[in-house]
C-alpha cells in the first residue's frame, strides 16, 4: 500500500464544485446535483466554498469545461484558497491530468469522491475488500495520475487510494493484487451464502433505498436495538446487518440493512459490493425505504429502482414505505404522496410512528402458506424431523419421560413432507397459523 501522510481529523478541505449541464437538463435538477456532490464532499471531509455550472452540448475532451472555464475556475478557486476542485461526472484520465496541470490543484471526479467516502468508512474485512477492490479497478488506468500526486506527502480528499506500502507501484503488481482481491472476495461470498442458508428457515426481508433515507434508524427501531450506526450524512452504513424482529409470538423476521444507492453509483463500486447486495437478491421481501421529506425523494425512487433493476431485482415482491413523516413541510404534500401510492405504508423511524403498520404488513406478506405444529414425538421421529429437508424450524424442544414435545414450523409443503419423512400427521399437532 502506497504511504501517504494524511491529513489531521480536524482539517477540512476546501473545494470548489464544477458541474456541466447537458442539453435539456433543467437548472433546479443542475442545483440538486450539486447539492447532493456538496453532501457528498462534506461526508468526505470537504467545505464547498464555490460552484461553478457550464452549460455544453457535450465535454470538453481534453479539459471537460473547455480552457475558458478552466481560467474561471482557476480564479475562483485562487479567491476562496481552495486547494480542491470536485466534478460532478467522471473525467477521464487525459482530462483529469490537463485539468490538474492547468488549475495547479487536485482534481477529484464524483466517482473518485465516493470511492473515496468508502474507503474512509470502511471498518470490516469485507466492507475493506471491496473498497480496495473498486478502488484499484477506478485508479488501474490513472496509473500515470496518481504516482505524479505521490511523489510527495500528501493526503486529504483523492488520497486515501488503495495501496500504500510500495510507491513504484506497477500495472502487473496492480492487477496481481485485484486477482487476489477477487479470490477473496469469492471466499467470502461463500461464507455469506451459508450463512444465508442457515437462516432460511426464518423469513427475511432486506431495507434497500436511496443513501441516507433513514434505513439504520429503521432497523434499530424494530429490532429495539442502537447497535446499527446512524449518521446525517450519505453513506453511514457499508457493511450489512441483520437484526431478529420478533413483535408477535412465533412470527420471526429476520431484516437486513443494506448499503444504500445513490445517482452515479460507480460501476466498480457496485460490482465489488455484489456479495453485500445478494442479501439482497436473497430476501423474501425488499423493503423500498424513500425519504418523503427529501424535495426530490421520487427523483430518488427511480434512481433506486434503476440499480434494483441493474441486479435483476426489479419482480422482486416489494413493498414502498416513506419514512420520516415528521418531517414533511405541509400535510398538503402527505396526502398527494398517500393518492399517488395508495399501497405504501407511511411511517417514522424516528418518532415509532405506524411501525405496527409496518410489522403488521411484512407478517403478513412473510407468513402466508406458513404453518406452525406442535408436537409430541419419540427420539427416532425426532432424529427424522431434524434431517428432513426444505426449510423447517424445530422450537421450543422439552424432553420429556420418553418423547420430546416441540414446535415445527416453515411452509407448508416443507412441514407436510417434513412429517411424512417422520411418519406424522399435522393433525396430531395444533396448528397455529
Amino acid at each position: 500500500m502506497i504511504e501517504i501522510e494524511h491529513k489531521k481529523p480536524g482539517d477540512r478541505e476546501k473545494a470548489v464544485l464544477v458541474s456541466v449541464i447537458r442539453a435539456g437538463t433543467a437548472a433546479w435538477v443542475a442545483e440538486d446535483h450539486l447539492d447532493e456532490l456538496s453532501a457528498l464532499a462534506d461526508t468526505a471531509g470537504a467545505d464547498e466554498v464555490a460552484r461553478v455550472m457550464q452549460p455544453r452540448m457535450k465535454p470538453d475532451p481534453a479539459t471537460f469545461i473547455g480552457t475558458g472555464k478552466v481560467s474561471e475556475v482557476t480564479q475562483i478557486a485562487a479567491q476562496h484558497e481552495a486547494g480542491l476542485v470536485i466534478f460532478d461526472d467522471d473525467l477521464t484520465p487525459v482530462q483529469m491530468r490537463n485539468l490538474e496541470q492547468k488549475l495547479k490543484r487536485k482534481v477529484v471526479d464524483r466517482s473518485g469522491l465516493i470511492l473515496d467516502i468508502f474507503a474512509s468508512r470502511a471498518r470490516t474485512r469485507e466492507a475493506k475488500v471491496q473498497v480496495e477492490l473498486a478502488q484499484l479497478e477506478y485508479y488501474y488506468p490513472r496509473l500515470t495520475k496518481m504516482w505524479s500526486h505521490l511523489k510527495g506527502s500528501q493526503g486529504g480528499i483523492g488520497f486515501r487510494g488503495p495501496g500504500e506500502t510500495q510507491l513504484e507501484v506497477d500495472r502487473r503488481a496492480v492487477q496481481r493484487r485485484i486477482s487476489a482481491l477477487k479470490k477473496d472476495l469469492g471466499k467470502i461470498a461463500k461464507q455469506r451464502a451459508t450463512r444465508r442458508k442457515g437462516r432460511r428457515s426464518t423469513p427475511t426481508v432486506a431495507l434497500v433505498g436511496y443513501t441516507n433515507v433513514g434505513k439504520s434508524t429503521l432497523l434499530n427501531a424494530l429490532s429495539g436495538s442502537d447497535d446499527a450506526f446512524v449518521e446525517n450524512r450519505l453513506f453511514a452504513t457499508l457493511d450489512s446487518k441483520v437484526r431478529r424482529v420478533e413483535q408477535n409470538r412465533g412470527k420471526p423476521i429476520l431484516v437486513i440493512d443494506t448499503v444504500g444507492f445513490i445517482r452515479k453509483l460507480p460501476h466498480h463500486l457496485v460490482a465489488s459490493f455484489r456479495s453485500t447486495l445478494e442479501e439482497a437478491q436473497d430476501a423474501d421481501v425488499l423493503v423500498h425505504v424513500a425519504d418523503i421529506s427529501h424535495p426530490h425523494v421520487e427523483t430518488q425512487m427511480e434512481q433506486t429502482l434503476k440499480v434494483l433493476a441493474e441486479l435483476g431485482l426489479k419482480e422482486k415482491t416489494t413493498l414502498t414505505i416513506f419514512n420520516k413523516t415528521d418531517r414533511v413541510p405541509s400535510p398538503g404534500v402527505l396526502d398527494k404522496m398517500k393518492e399517488t401510492y395508495p399501497h405504501a405504508l407511511f411511517l417514522s423511524a424516528t418518532t415509532g410512528l405506524r411501525l405496527w403498520q409496518l410489522v403488521e404488513r411484512l407478517e403478513a406478506m412473510l407468513y402466508v402458506g406458513y404453518m406452525e405444529v406442535d408436537l409430541e414425538v419419540t427420539p427416532d421421529q425426532l432424529s427424522k424431523l431434524e434431517s428432513a429437508e426444505g426449510d423447517v424450524q424445530l422450537q421450543n424442544k422439552e424432553w420429556t419421560e420418553g418423547s420430546i414435545r416441540l414446535t415445527l414450523t416453515g411452509s407448508k409443503s416443507d412441514v407436510q413432507r417434513a412429517l411424512n419423512r417422520a411418519g406424522l400427521h399435522p393433525d396430531s399437532g395444533e396448528r397455529k397459523r
